[in-house]
């Protein structure tokens, strides 16, 4: 077997089975039901972002952290801090989901099931903006999903080798670099620097000589 061959069948045994798909795809659903269910009129958005929703997630048999991102936007005109917004997550994740492991992970929760981990980040939305916690008891601005394009944008323009690539980077660092790097800083790097990688390579093995974690 050939080294180009040999990482196109990892990056195969990288994806999704539908099993799980459609396992997680019900956890998602019972999740946002529950949510609505015990917090009303005081969510005012809820949606799912992250590797999950770029198709760039691994499965559970390669990496046991593998977790949704899940952003419950709340009204926050009172200014609370982030962690008031933590506590009434995790007594939520507490109240619906008694038999499973539930903790804060700064600056999320942490909702463990069977089959996937999810991360619920509280949030609010102010002039267009989201803010999350930033870890140090206050709040940042973010953009959820403004990066997706980005990815999808390098993965059409190298024949969709780009998302396998990113799983299989995720792998390496799962195995061997001990998970020095966060997932979102690959599929950053990866995407922003191997954006026109199609000039230069064809092969899972020109991308990944080519391509540099650092």
């Amino acid at each position: 077997m050939s080294v180009n061959s040999y990482l196109s069948s990892c990056a195969s045994n990288l994806v999704l089975s539908s099993t799980e798909k459609d396992s997680i795809s019900t956890s998602i659903n019972t999740l946002e039901t529950r949510l609505t269910s015990y917090f009303g009129y005081n969510i005012k958005e809820k949606f799912k972002f992250g590797s999950y929703i770029r198709g760039t997630i691994l499965p559970r048999k390669v990496d046991d952290n593998s977790d949704v991102d899940y952003m419950v936007v709340f009204d926050n005109s009172e200014n609370y801090k982030p962690q008031t917004f933590l506590n009434r997550l995790k007594k939520f994740a507490e109240t619906k989901y008694s038999t499973s492991e539930i903790y804060q992970s700064s600056p999320t929760i942490v909702l463990e099931l069977n089959h996937i981990k999810f991360e619920l980040v509280p949030a609010y939305k102010s002039w267009g903006t989201y803010y999350i916690p930033d870890g140090k008891g206050g709040w940042m601005a973010t953009y959820p999903n403004d990066f997706n394009n980005t990815l999808v944008e390098a993965n059409n323009n190298n024949s969709y080798k780009i998302k396998p690539l990113v799983r299989l980077i995720k792998h390496w660092n799962v195995n061997v670099n001990y998970h020095d790097l966060t997932s979102y800083e690959i599929e950053k790097i990866i995407s922003e620097n191997m954006k026109y990688a199609y000039f230069t390579c064809t092969s899972y093995t020109d991308y990944a000589k080519k391509h540099s974690i650092y």
